[in-house]
């Protein structure tokens, strides 16, 4: 059986976190994705504090499209280092943990 993952990344705005959830999810990349948003960001960029508005993007897949996913972010992201993290679902509903699977197949 396949680990699964849920994979983050955030966006500048929700019309970018809304073009890389749909563009994944219809690759097949990730079974499902999910926008949400604004979030408060506060962060060190370029020797500095600051702080802004960002958008999460959640995507749940697994172990072996984690690669696939993970350069389709960074292609398809406006930022040049975009976060991209991803932690192991280590339990899930076995009916939904299947469907993740087989939604996000390469052979399907």
């Amino acid at each position: 059986m396949a680990a699964h993952l849920l994979v983050t990344t955030t966006t500048p705005d929700r019309a970018s976190g809304a073009k890389i959830a749909g563009s994944a999810a219809a690759a097949r990349l990730a079974a499902t994705a999910q926008v949400t948003g604004p979030v408060a960001s506060f962060f060190w960029h370029l020797g500095e504090q600051g702080e802004g508005e960002e958008w999460k993007v959640t995507f749940k897949t697994t172990d072996t499209r984690y690669a696939e996913l993970e350069a389709h972010i960074v292609e398809q992201h406006p930022w040049d280092k975009p976060e991209v993290t991803a932690v192991e679902l280590v339990r899930g509903s076995a009916g939904y943990l299947q469907w993740v699977e087989e939604s996000t197949s390469a052979e399907a």
